[in-house]
């Protein structure tokens, strides 16, 4: 199981990531603005569902990894450490230029922006190489079952992710009206996390 701390550590780390401004939800944002709250909310589930075949994809690369050596599965820690880190610097560098647009194509029912979502980030490699870097980081094999422990991460990922997707569709006009007053809002979202990133990427490089 995890610790509380761990859990902690892990889920404020996912909220700044799920709210630094990205295609899922300025996606969402925009479609709620445009078709409706039911459809915004409707994608915005989509979208954080589709982190459980992501999940299920890490469990089995961290599993196959322990079962090959400790020094692979630090091996793997270590590469997401940087690339955490390397993301980290690309949020800071961003100047917040995310936008809330218009979504095309008003008259779809909700149940399929929902599966389109789902779909949509399901079969992204991005986000499949961003799950592979970031859960192995809050795993500690030491504390009991590391697939299991994984599993737990990407759950919570999923769930929160759920959580702030629908409340984004469900307030996606005054969240945009607000964006749209603040343009630099964005920025100062993303360099947040970015330091949030570097921090966790540095400590995984230098730790023993």
């Amino acid at each position: 199981m995890l610790t509380p701390d761990q859990f902690l550590a892990f889920l404020a780390a996912a909220i700044l990531l799920t709210l630094s401004p990205g295609p899922d939800n300025m996606m969402v944002l925009s479609i709620g603005v445009a078709r409706g709250r039911a459809r915004g909310v409707a994608f915005g589930l989509g979208c954080a569902f589709g982190c459980l075949s992501h999940t299920l994809l890490a469990v089995l690369g961290v599993s196959a990894l322990i079962a090959a050596s400790p020094l692979a599965f630090a091996t793997l820690k270590v590469c997401g450490g940087l690339y955490l880190a390397w993301m980290g610097l690309h949020a800071i560098r961003s100047r917040g230029v995310a936008r809330v647009g218009a979504a095309e194509g008003a008259t779809e029912p909700a149940r399929v922006l929902f599966f389109k979502g789902m779909l949509a980030n399901a079969i992204n490699p991005k986000v499949a190489l961003f799950f592979l870097s970031f859960l192995p980081q809050f795993v500690a094999p030491g504390r009991g079952d590391a697939n299991l422990q994984t599993a737990l991460l990407g759950i919570t990922f999923t769930l929160q992710a759920a959580v702030l997707f629908g409340l984004l569709g469900a307030f996606s006009g005054a969240v945009g009206a607000w964006l749209g007053r603040r343009p630099t809002a964005g920025m100062w979202l993303d360099r947040i996390a970015g330091a949030i990133f570097i921090g966790l990427g540095l400590r995984l490089i230098v730790a023993r």
